[in-house]
């Protein structure tokens, strides 16, 4: 977890309450953060990284005196018009396509302003911003910038600046090979035939985002009181959430937030939005999750006491928090404003015997069947991309999809199994045949019914290949799987665009369809570059095993 240093006296002020030290560590760890020590002027803290927003004195000191009950309720932030404009040119979609933006007016900067500026630049850097590669974070001193700013991508080569802490002028491809933070951070640009930068309308390069800042544009000093702040990445919405992190804690500092527009060629977007989300909550479910009897009045009260507002069965989220997807966090918050140490112990009034759980145990006498039958078990990602699962296999479905793929080749959940098993005898032709593998995994199909929108399901697949792989020598196979589980089943003719016609059936238990088996098709084996014939079977066992649990319908 992130460990933060906070001054204790601004802490206290922004807090608006001075406490007596024993206090002042219980209510921190009460809080929900590991508090490490209280040292003279220093409080030193571990805050979860689902908090961010919690990685200043302004913003830990924001979630500490709602939780105490000094300033209970949502923080209202408000960004004012102004003529600042930030165009995004198309030139930066193949490498840091958006940015949000925001000016502060109004700080009066000192050491102790600017280190705590840097302080949560660089922890949201390595949390939020996963070391910079989800977001990279950029403040500049707003007397040093003539607007409007441009961000763009240029080749290595054309970008020449003063980076930060130097007195040389560099090109891209320099500083990523002298300057410490070019070092350190050159991997992010690898394989980039071009780099984004913010230029401003002097023509002067701001930084080279995720790397460095300028030394002439992009260094905060005492004589700064007002500044530009941008955070760059790949999602829009992540960057929002962190410019608000970031400008709410300059606003705690004193200062003064104004939007900027940005210019995304088709479409115009002003930052920050300081709208706050919404939320259902109900009392029931919270009650139930928590196993104890609260009011709709104790629940809200709770919520005002983490920084939230509630109103008709609905909380009110502020627009800075990232951690709050699901019902379950504001159950979570609830719990911790009631206080842990205010559960009631209580022993169950049932006593039981842990065992395994007997899906796993079905699932493991399957594998050790095959494994009998001389199989190879196999173990692949539940990650692919729609090319293979699809196109490849000749077939067409909707398929679940990542909204954020960092990578072409891992963008869809699988939903299916055999096109992984085809996969992995594509990456073993090299060794001798025959080959026999399965893989027991989950797969996984959109449902409006579930509540996360998608359904999962245990599947086995099995997959044989050599001169002579045929739809007898996959169905001995499965004959003799179905036997060692004493289950009886129905074969019939059907259609499967990824099978050889002819050569395909659906097997049937108890009326249900649980299987596909067949011989795979000429053009499915020429797409994928396999040198031999593939016969395969896959098998539903979520279904099959609630079949073999339930009463026979008389």
């Amino acid at each position: 977890m992130p460990t933060i240093t906070l001054n204790k006296k601004v802490f206290e002020k922004l807090v608006g309450k001075q406490l007596p030290v024993d206090q002042l560590k219980e209510k921190i760890s009460f809080l929900g953060t590991d508090l490490e020590k209280i040292e003279g002027d220093e409080i030193v803290v571990e805050v979860f990284p689902n908090r961010p927003d919690m990685l200043s004195e302004q913003g830990f000191a924001r979630a500490f005196s709602s939780f105490i009950g000094r300033k209970v309720g949502l923080r209202k932030y408000a960004a004012k018009k102004s003529g600042y404009k930030v165009s995004v040119d198309k030139s930066v979609s193949i490498v840091r396509p958006f940015t949000a933006c925001a000016v502060v007016k109004g700080i009066k900067f000192d050491n102790e302003k600017i280190k705590e500026v840097i302080q949560i630049q660089e922890k949201l850097h390595v949390t939020y911003g996963r070391n910079r590669k989800k977001v990279a974070i950029g403040i500049y001193p707003l007397e040093k910038i003539k607007f409007p700013v441009r961000f763009e991508a240029r080749k290595p080569d054309e970008i020449r600046f003063q980076p930060l802490d130097t007195t040389e002028i560099m090109t891209a491809s320099q500083m990523l090979v002298k300057h410490p933070a070019g070092k350190a951070y050159a991997h992010l640009l690898e394989g980039c035939q071009v780099y984004p930068i913010f230029v401003d309308a002097n023509n002067e390069i701001l930084s080279m985002p995720p790397v460095i800042n300028s030394d002439r544009t992009g260094k905060i000093t005492l004589k700064t009181n007002d500044v530009f702040v941008e955070c760059s990445g790949f999602d829009l919405k992540v960057l929002c959430r962190c410019l608000n992190i970031i400008v709410a804690a300059l606003a705690d500092m004193g200062g003064q937030i104004f939007e900027v527009e940005l210019d995304y060629q088709r479409k115009k977007v002003v930052t920050p939005d300081f709208t706050p989300g919404e939320m259902k909550i109900s009392r029931d479910y919270v009650n139930r999750v928590l196993g104890l009897d609260l009011g709709d009045d104790e629940i809200k009260r709770y919520l005002l006491r983490m920084g939230y507002d509630c109103s008709a069965g609905k909380a009110v989220i502020p627009s800075y928090r990232a951690d709050v997807l699901h019902p379950i966090d504001l159950v979570e918050d609830i719990a911790i404003a009631y206080g842990y140490d205010n559960f009631e112990e209580e022993i169950p009034n049932v006593s039981t015997v842990a065992e395994e759980d007997k899906f796993e145990v079905f699932k493991r006498k399957v594998a050790e069947i095959l494994v009998g039958l001389g199989m190879i078990e196999t173990n692949t990602y539940n990650l692919t991309n729609k090319e293979n699962l699809t196109a490849k296999l000749g077939i067409s479905f909707e398929c679940v999809e990542l909204e954020n793929a960092k990578n072409v080749d891992y963008n869809v959940l699988r939903s299916w199994m055999i096109p992984n098993l085809l996969q992995v005898l594509k990456n073993n032709k090299h060794h001798e045949f025959p080959q026999k593998i399965f893989e027991i995994g989950t797969i996984f199909k959109k449902s409006p019914a579930e509540e996360t929108g998608v359904k999962e399901m245990d599947r086995l697949a099995v997959c044989v290949s050599n001169t002579r792989a045929d739809y007898t020598e996959i169905k001995q196979v499965f004959d003799s799987l179905f036997r060692a589980l004493d289950v009886e089943y129905t074969v019939t003719e059907t259609e499967h665009d990824s099978f050889i016609p002819g050569r395909v059936a659906r097997i049937g238990v108890r009326g249900k369809g649980v299987a596909y088996i067949g011989e795979i098709h000429p053009i499915v084996i020429g797409n994928l570059a396999l040198e031999m014939p593939v016969a395969a079977f896959e098998l539903n066992l979520t279904d099959l095993y609630a079949l073999m649990h339930s009463v026979p319908d008389k």
